[in-house]
């Protein structure tokens, strides 16, 4: 009797953020296919992959798309910016020089 309570009470020790814990080490993936048909013809294939884990368990399966989007890297997009507005600012006072040096 004492054994199965030291079970039952092992197996309700288990909460949520241990669960969590597991899936996010270990990751999970969810896959399904939707496919719409009509009279033999095609209309609509939806393919869902959803992979959940941890942003190391990530990178080690070579899933870092982030790392080069320009979305998530604001530095390099403001750098981006600058650098495209100053050759817009050159290429301008290279037209207004042009422009006067033509007259009127």
């Amino acid at each position: 009797m004492a054994r199965q309570q030291g079970i039952q009470s092992s197996i309700e020790s288990t909460n949520l953020a241990d669960l969590l814990e597991r899936i996010l080490d270990k990751g999970i993936v969810i896959a399904g296919d939707i496919k719409i048909r009509l009279v033999e013809v095609e209309l609509l294939n939806l393919q869902i992959r959803l992979v959940i884990c941890s942003v190391d368990k990530a990178k080690e399966l070579g899933m870092d798309w982030w790392a080069a989007n320009p979305a998530f890297c604001p530095q390099s997009s403001s750098e981006d910016l600058a650098s495209s507005l100053a050759k817009i600012d050159e290429r301008l006072g290279r037209l207004e020089t042009a422009a006067a040096a033509a007259g009127p």
